[in-house]
């Protein structure tokens, strides 16, 4: 040969080993690994949100359910026209932003979120225009089919099937469920598809949550709320009814309201649960408490006399009037009537410890420990930094902040005859419709008063309305103890002097009103505040009366009742519905809902 040719051949064989050795780099030495990157080009995993627990209301009706409903993806490289593409779909589905869509839709990526959980008229409408690129994936999404019924209770879930508020957030590990998986495959033109042979694990259902909370109850009392609200031209309300005997909550309303399946589209302030985040003097309705520590301290009896020196009393150069002139009254009275002067003089013989003590027992400057998130403590000042003055205003419910729920649980204690109940909503969990499993009975949270105590405060109580400021809550036939307030709406600072003069519209003071029914064996114990309507007996207690009207003699409010509350505009198929197994409620006037 000649020298050419072998270095010809010399040369071939080399590339030969070197094509060779590199061959077996790729496909020996290194085949997982390009094998891996090779699946990781070919395939995408998404994670679908599973199908959050159903909650129930106290007699198997669905408060908020998970619905099957599609998500809109796109394959930005398979889209020749990313603007004219985006056009159409903004046209379809109101909520997307074209120009924002079409630079995503632009980008050099595989997969691209268009539209989460759309509803099922505007998914059908983005499918009839066939556009290429452009694809579906099942996901779970939230409704609650009573639209603002509990809203605030229930709470709202975002786009990522976490809850937000409520119920919803509280107990969003037990409701959320655990995610799915799906493992879509891009072709050669990076196309997406789902194959049966691709790996998939299904979602997961969340447990289902049983309320005490009734929806016939909730209805009415949400009713009468707004009516009250609206009549009287005030900002806002609250109420909460609940069992005495056990603590569990009946109704709980904030008005207004929000339709949780569009929380966005109302302003925050509406999705708050003022029932227990809210904080407002409880005016009169507190003298309940200092009667309380009067009769518990065995140095005031109901028929004592107590001079309210008509209308007025001067404590260390300070006059403190009454809302109107009083002269001799036994202390029964000064209750029905509701004299600030008579009050101050059963707390000053109570003295501060005893006052202290007794507020505090009531559960007065402490959250009440409900399955709600975000709940107050309220504000009670500690017993050493009490001044002067201080029991005279705390006796008739100034320079001391509550709760409606606080307010309820604590008429809950008298009327339970000295029992302090711990609130609570949910009854019994669950999973996919089976059987309800009860949540662990909670030990009493307190004892404030001792039962014969607990018997004539509700007495005196039933004085207020049969023969004092609470006659407006009335009820036909039926013993109801209750005790009407009227607390400023205005900031005032410890000690300062509370202005009598008449206030701006909008500064109008808040009305409340406690009570429980009927007297003999208490079944519902309520607080009921109206913001900035005036007098407690002419807002809050009506709407008590016209509640106990309904739940007293049994009438209530039937489905198409309760359907008047919703829209009725549909969002979404909420398909067949399932009737879980009931969680027993305490009657009502010796007979269970029907």
């Amino acid at each position: 040969m000649t020298l050419r040719l072998r270095i010809l051949l010399a040369a071939g064989g080399l590339w030969v080993l070197l094509i060779a050795g590199r061959l077996y780099q790729l496909q020996v030495a290194r085949y997982e690994h390009y094998a891996a990157k090779a699946e990781r080009q070919q395939q995408r995993v998404v994670v679908l949100d599973p199908p959050r627990g159903t909650i129930y209301d106290a007699r198997g009706r669905e408060l908020a359910v998970s619905v099957q409903v599609d998500s809109a993806y796109a394959v930005p490289p398979q889209i020749e026209d990313p603007r004219e593409t985006a056009r159409q779909i903004a046209r379809v589905v109101p909520e997307v932003d074209a120009r924002k869509l079409a630079r995503l839709l632009a980008q050099d990526r595989e997969f691209a979120w268009v539209a989460r959980k759309l509803d099922p008229p505007v998914a059908a409408k983005l499918r009839a225009l066939d556009l290429p690129g452009i694809y579906f994936l099942p996901e779970s999404k939230r409704y609650y089919p009573m639209k603002e019924l509990a809203a605030q209770v229930l709470g709202y879930v975002g786009t990522d099937n976490h809850g937000l508020a409520g119920l919803e957030l509280l107990y969003d590990k037990q409701v959320a469920g655990k995610p799915g998986v799906r493992t879509v495959l891009r072709d050669a033109r990076r196309g997406t598809v789902v194959s049966p042979d691709l790996s998939f694990a299904e979602a997961e259902p969340g447990q289902d949550l049983h309320l005490t909370l009734d929806a016939s109850i909730q209805h009415l009392v949400e009713r009468e709320l707004a009516r009250a609200v609206d009549e009287r031209g005030a900002s806002g309300g609250t109420a909460v009814f609940l069992d005495p005997q056990t603590g569990a909550v009946l109704a709980m309303a904030s008005y207004p309201s929000f339709d949780p399946n569009h929380f966005a589209d109302f302003a925050p302030g509406r999705w708050r649960n003022r029932v227990v985040m809210d904080v407002y003097e409880p005016g009169s309705t507190f003298k309940v408490i200092t009667a309380a520590a009067a009769l518990e301290s065995g140095k005031v009896h109901p028929d004592d006399v107590f001079d309210c020196e008509m209308g007025g009393i001067v404590l260390l150069d300070t006059l403190i009037r009454d809302h109107k002139p009083f002269g001799r009254l036994t202390f029964a009275e000064v209750l029905a009537k509701s004299s600030n002067v008579g009050v101050i003089k059963a707390a000053l013989l109570v003295g501060d410890e005893g006052m202290y003590r007794t507020i505090t027992g009531f559960g007065f400057g402490r959250p009440t420990g409900i399955d709600l998130p975000g709940e107050s403590a309220g504000i009670v000042h500690p017993l050493r930094k009490w001044r002067a003055l201080d029991k005279a205003y705390v006796s008739f419910g100034q320079g001391i902040s509550v709760t409606a729920l606080q307010l309820a649980a604590a008429v809950g204690a008298v009327a339970n005859e000295g029992t302090l109940r711990r609130p609570f909503i949910v009854a019994a969990t669950g999973r996919d419709g089976g059987p309800p499993q009860p949540v662990p009975s909670l030990p009493a949270a307190g004892h404030p008063l001792r039962p014969q105590t607990a018997r004539t405060l509700k007495t005196l109580m039933e004085g207020v309305v049969t023969g004092g400021t609470g006659h407006s809550a009335g009820v036909a036939g039926y013993r109801v103890g209750g005790k009407t307030g009227t607390a400023q709406a205005v900031s005032i600072k410890q000690n300062e002097k509370y202005n009598a003069a008449k206030l701006e519209e909008h500064q109008r003071d808040h009305s409340l009103y406690i009570a429980f029914a009927p007297l003999e064996a208490p079944t519902v114990a309520l607080a009921v505040i109206v913001e900035n309507a005036g007098f407690g007996s002419t807002s809050a207690a009506p709407i008590a009366r016209r509640v106990f009207d309904y739940l007293l003699l049994g009438q209530y409010p039937s489905e198409e009742d309760i359907a008047l509350a919703r829209d009725g505009k549909a969002t979404a198929p909420v398909g067949k519905p399932r009737v879980a197994a009931e969680v027993p409620l305490p009657s009502i006037n010796g007979a269970s809902p029907q």
